[in-house]
Order: C-alpha cells, then sequence, then structure tokens
C-alpha cells in the first residue's frame, strides 16, 4: 500500500508541476476566458445577422467569450447609458451607439477612444472607408469604430419612368415636383411618398453644404448655438416640402409611411436607406423594376454630398487592461474584410474596410444586387467635410424637427415660424447640456 500511496503521489505531484510550467511558460493556459459583455440595438435579421458573427468569433478562438446582448432600440441603449457614473458601471464591455449618440459618449467619460488602440496595435486606419471614419474623427481621433453605417439614396420604379418617357432619375426635389404630372399619367398615384423623419432635413443641410450649428458645426467645438435661420437652409428645404404638397406631388404620408407606398406600387419615388435596398427588393418581389440613385438635392444649385447614418462600436472604460484588449480583438475581428463581407450581404450596410471590395461574397452580392453600387457610388463621391453636425443634443434636435415639420404640413405653421420654433427649442436644449457639462 505504501508503495501505491508513494506513485499516485508523484503522479499528482507531476501534473501539478506540469500544470504551473504551462502556466509560468504561456501565460494563458490556466488562465479563465475573458468574458465580454457587447450591447447591442440590432433586432430582426440583422440581429440575427450579427449574432452569427459573435457566434464566429467565440469558436475561432478560447481566449474571448462575448456575450452579445440586444438592449431594444438605439434611444433605449443610450438612455440605459446615461444613467452610468462610470464605465466599471455600465455592465457592458463594447456598446453599440447610433451617430446621434456621438457628442454625449465622448462627453461622458465612459469610453476608451479606439485610436489608443489603432496606434498600439499598428493598426492601418486606411483600411477604414474614409467617409465613414470622418463622422467619428474629431481633432484627429477616431472616437468609436464605424460598423453599421448607411446613407439615404433614392429609390424608383424605373416601369413607370420608362412609360412617363423619363429617361434619369431627378436629382432635386424641385425636378421631382415639376416631372410629376407625367409621372401621375403614368400611374403614379403619389410621385414621390416622403416620410417625415428629421434624418433627411439633416441630409439636406450637407447636400446645401451648410451648418446647423456654429463652431463649425460643432466639429471645432461645442456649439452653443444653431445658424440654420440665418443661412435659410431649414427654410428653404421645409418650403420646398410644403411647395411638393401643394402641388400634388409630396403628398403627406407621415412619420411611417414612404417605404410602404413605394412597395406597393403607388408611388413612383421614395427615399430610404442604403440598407433598406434588399428590403425593399423582397418586398416588391419583382413586379417592377427598382432604381437606385443618389439622395436628391431641394433644388438643383444643392450639389454637396451625404453624411452617415447607423451607428459604431464604443469601447467602455472599464478599468480592466485585459478586457479593453479583448474588445480591441473583438472589433479587428468584426471589421475584417471577412466579416464585413458576410455583415453587407446580410443586412446591406456598407463596408467598413475597403478591402472587402475585392472579398468573393461581396462581389457576389453585388452582382445580384447591383443596385447597391449607387450607394457605393455616391458614399465615394461624397466627401469627409460632408459630415454631419455634432452636439450633445442631436438627439432630441431631431425629435424637434419633426414635430415642427409635421405642423407646417399639418397646416398649423409656416416654414418661418417653425424654423424659428426649431431654433429656439434647440438653442435651449444646447444651453442646457453645455451647462451641465462645462
Amino acid at each position: 500500500m505504501n508503495t501505491i500511496k508513494k506513485v499516485f503521489t508523484f503522479i499528482i505531484l507531476a501534473i501539478l508541476f506540469v500544470g504551473n510550467l504551462g502556466l509560468t511558460a504561456t501565460g494563458v493556459y490556466a488562465q479563465e476566458p475573458v468574458e465580454l459583455v457587447f450591447w447591442h440595438g440590432m433586432g430582426g435579421n440583422a440581429g440575427e445577422a450579427l449574432q452569427r458573427l459573435v457566434d464566429e468569433f467565440n469558436e475561432s478562438q478560447d481566449g474571448i467569450i462575448v456575450n452579445a446582448q440586444y438592449q431594444g432600440t438605439y434611444d433605449e441603449t443610450l438612455t440605459k447609458l446615461r444613467s452610468s457614473a462610470s464605465g466599471s458601471e455600465v455592465g457592458a464591455d463594447i456598446v453599440q451607439v447610433f451617430e446621434l449618440g456621438t457628442t454625449f459618449m465622448i462627453d461622458s467619460g465612459l469610453t476608451v477612444p479606439v485610436q489608443e488602440f489603432i496606434d498600439s496595435s499598428g493598426y492601418d486606419i486606411s483600411q477604414i472607408e474614409p467617409n465613414l471614419a470622418a463622422y467619428y474623427t474629431i481633432d484627429g481621433q477616431l472616437n468609436s469604430m464605424p460598423f453599421n453605417s448607411s446613407t439615404p439614396i433614392m429609390y424608383y420604379n424605373a416601369d413607370i419612368f420608362e412609360a412617363a418617357g423619363i429617361e434619369e432619375a431627378p436629382s432635386s426635389l424641385a425636378e421631382i415636383i415639376e416631372i410629376s404630372p407625367q409621372l401621375q399619367e403614368a400611374g403614379a398615384a403619389m410621385p414621390i411618398s416622403l416620410q417625415i423623419y428629421g434624418w433627411y432635413l439633416e441630409q439636406w443641410f450637407s447636400k446645401q453644404e451648410e451648418d446647423i450649428y456654429d463652431n463649425g458645426n460643432g466639429r471645432e467645438g461645442a456649439p452653443t448655438e444653431t445658424v440654420f435661420v440665418e443661412n435659410g437652409a431649414m427654410e428653404k428645404t421645409i418650403s420646398k416640402w410644403l411647395e411638393g404638397m401643394e402641388a400634388g406631388a409630396i403628398p403627406n404620408v407621415g412619420r411611417t409611411g414612404g417605404q410602404p407606398e413605394f412597395v406597393a406600387g403607388q408611388s413612383a419615388i421614395t427615399i430610404g436607406s442604403t440598407a433598406s435596398l434588399r428590403q425593399i427588393l423582397t418586398e416588391v418581389d419583382g413586379r417592377f423594376e427598382v432604381g437606385t440613385a443618389y439622395f436628391p438635392g431641394v433644388d438643383e444649385e444643392d450639389q454637396g454630398g451625404v453624411s452617415i447614418g447607423g451607428a459604431s462600436l464604443w469601447m467602455i472604460e472599464s478599468v480592466d487592461d485585459a478586457k479593453k484588449q479583448a474588445t480591441w480583438e473583438f472589433i479587428e475581428f468584426l471589421i475584417s474584410p471577412e466579416s464585413q463581407a458576410k455583415w453587407n450581404r446580410d443586412t446591406g450596410y456598407f463596408p467598413i474596410t475597403t478591402a472587402t471590395h475585392e472579398e468573393q461574397v461581396f462581389l457576389d452580392n453585388l452582382a445580384e444586387f447591383p443596385q447597391f453600387q449607387t450607394a457605393i457610388d455616391q458614399l465615394h463621391d461624397s466627401t469627409p467635410e460632408s459630415q454631419g453636425a455634432l452636439s450633445g443634443v442631436n438627439q432630441e434636435a431631431r425629435q424637434i424637427y419633426e414635430t415642427e415639420l409635421e405642423n407646417v404640413l399639418n397646416g398649423s405653421s409656416d416654414p418661418a415660424t417653425a424654423t424659428q420654433s426649431m431654433a429656439d427649442q434647440v438653442n435651449a436644449a444646447l444651453e442646457n447640456y453645455n451647462a451641465a457639462n462645462q
């Protein structure tokens, strides 16, 4: 028995010794995987596509486990973040936040700029689409990583256009009003179904190359007031929209209309996200040919580009170096050409990295949906200078724009009054935000 006990003891000690050697030599074998919590706002098909990427990452290595958690809408995610006092109390290590939350995220102190890990890892930032990175870059620093980025484009019923004898898509609201009688004669119940959406109003500032705020549109410093009463861009846009409604070219379809009327064949034109292309084609189901064109200006003078929408990935300052490093590795995986090709195919969002355009998955998808080339061309024809306004009240401002525009279209206000009301409300919100963040 003593001999057996001695042998058994020797075996146990040998196992422990080898285990300790493994830990000493590698520093990883005896460690638990780093667990990351990822908050996101992707539901439906996009949420399923994102989970597939997360699962693929988790299966690709043993050192990191990502737990993706759907937080509801972008607004709900941002509201949850606003209640956090510090990065360690957020409850997440990486968070997807829509573009309107950019300034808050920077001011919050909750995050680590991804630029720090770009610099420390030697990541070649030129791989990122410049016009996507531009929105989230302030003072030469990329604060968050673009992930699901989109721009608005025009969708049109090519069959109706052919019947109307119109060979090219219109490039402005003014032109849409001009050709509306031809479209109606060709069978369109409404020339364009245009959703009341603040994002489109913001885009028309980019098209007009005008600012919403002072201090370089909030990019050279915290904005203190709006400038759209002075530059006239907001009133010009609302006035043209109202003119189109009164002419029967742009009927009021409210905040939920636009795309439904188009896919039903009732309207000849609509405006929508580039990420809506696959859904629109699926719903149309070959009943008519869907054409795509650049987002229109208000009139022919508007030659500016477009800004992006969608969301980006923010690294939370958890004061845990291992978690932050693991978060960066997960981000690198998500923006790799291979991952981005699958993400683009499954969702319609822009590929973040330029090398994705060489991936066969991307090329096959583009061959199947050639209308997406319009989105790529429009993105590349825009410039970083076209990127939108930054402020801590962008989320609130968009809601104000929509309410006041709706008042005009419903006949309870006029463009000049609505514009001034927008400015007054947004300026008050800016004053409160700046006072709280001095």
